[in-house]
């Protein structure tokens, strides 16, 4: 299902969070934006100081739908005081820049967020590097990570650098006048994804960390402040970390969850308990592919997917390797050398 779907579809029970959130203070505006995903939720916190929560990509659709959403909330993008990051990516941040330059609002994000946005264009190419490092490993042909890296280039131009300018870490307060948001580091979906929880109203602006009709990618990634030598050995093991971070989230007392993407689930634990078992399930799956014969990442996503393997290959490889990392910590796979120094993956025992 796309985002755009999603989005559109009724959800009476989203409805109704969305109007108590509204009752409270904070306003969703869902951008448009030019990604699979379709919209994303921009938040409008109607507080001193005046604040915005993931502006969007920078788009003039994106920007003119923005400025739609706040005039009929009574504000202008001038007023905005202070902008928020969940975390990095462009469908998320890649409009702060020009937000901050009209507003000259205060641009908050965790700490080792802060480089990457400061820095967008290297820090994109550096992403970029290890992505093909990943796939050429996991046997993905060079013809298909060149055609992807051009694809990853031809979208930059939908986030431009931002500086940030209060650096936030977990368990951090964000102090407004009528609320305090606690600062929560979630990694997982990416690994700067940033949680901020009013735990006197029980409202918690969760990102991508957690959407109710769309299991959210833990997309395998360079650690925070990684540099040119980064040993890709060292690699976060993003659905390790994604499922630790959901437990946390399961075990929250919430009344509204707000995602950056579609409606607010209706009952956050319960969605957690299905991510956990669809997880499972997949874990089990290909560990029955890995069982039948050794195969790369790139073969198991292929007997997954299909074509799907082919166009969105990253996504793709990135949902084996998460998977097979819980098998390999369970002793139940191992990796062996493969033909050009790709990599197999064969069952153990």
């Amino acid at each position: 299902m796309s985002g755009h779907e999603e989005a559109d579809r009724p959800d009476p029970d989203g409805e109704a969070a969305l109007a108590r959130a509204a009752q409270s203070g904070i306003h969703r505006l869902a951008i448009p934006t030019p990604f699979r995903v379709g919209r994303v939720n921009a938040y409008l916190i109607e507080d001193d100081p005046l604040t915005l929560v993931d502006p969007g990509p920078r788009s003039d659709r994106s920007m003119h739908e923005l400025e739609q959403g706040l005039a009929a909330l009574g504000h202008s993008v001038e007023d905005l005081e202070l902008l928020v990051i969940t975390h990095q990516h462009l469908d998320h941040f890649g409009g702060a820049g020009a937000v901050a330059r009209r507003s000259g609002a205060e641009v908050a994000g965790l700490t080792g967020l802060a480089p990457l946005l400061e820095h967008y264009e290297r820090e994109a190419e550096l992403d970029d590097d290890f992505a093909v490092r990943m796939m050429l490993r996991h046997g993905i042909p060079v013809e298909m990570t060149t055609a992807l890296r051009a694809v990853s280039r031809s979208f930059r131009g939908f986030g431009e650098p931002v500086t940030v300018s209060r650096l936030l870490d977990d368990g951090d307060a964000i102090t407004l006048r009528d609320r305090t948001l606690r600062v929560l580091h979630r990694p997982g979906h990416s690994q700067s994804d940033t949680l901020f929880w009013d735990e006197e109203r029980r409202h918690l602006i969760v990102g991508d960390h957690l959407i109710a009709r769309i299991s959210s990618n833990p997309l395998l990634s360079r650690p925070l402040g990684a540099t040119e030598d980064f040993d890709d050995e060292a690699r976060p093991q993003a659905l390790v970390n994604y499922l630790e971070s959901m437990g946390q989230t399961r075990d929250m007392d919430l009344d509204i969850v707000l995602p950056g993407h579609g409606w607010p689930p209706s009952d956050h634990a319960a969605l957690v308990a299905e991510r956990f078992r669809g997880h499972q399930r997949r874990a089990e799956k290909i560990h029955s592919l890995i069982l039948e014969r050794p195969r790369s990442a790139h073969e198991i996503a292929l007997a997954l997917w299909g074509d799907v393997a082919v166009t969105q290959a990253y996504l793709t490889l990135s949902e084996v390797i998460g998977h097979v990392d819980l098998l390999r910590n369970d002793g139940l796979v191992h990796e062996a050398d493969g033909p050009e120094g790709t990599v197999i993956l064969e069952g153990a025992g």
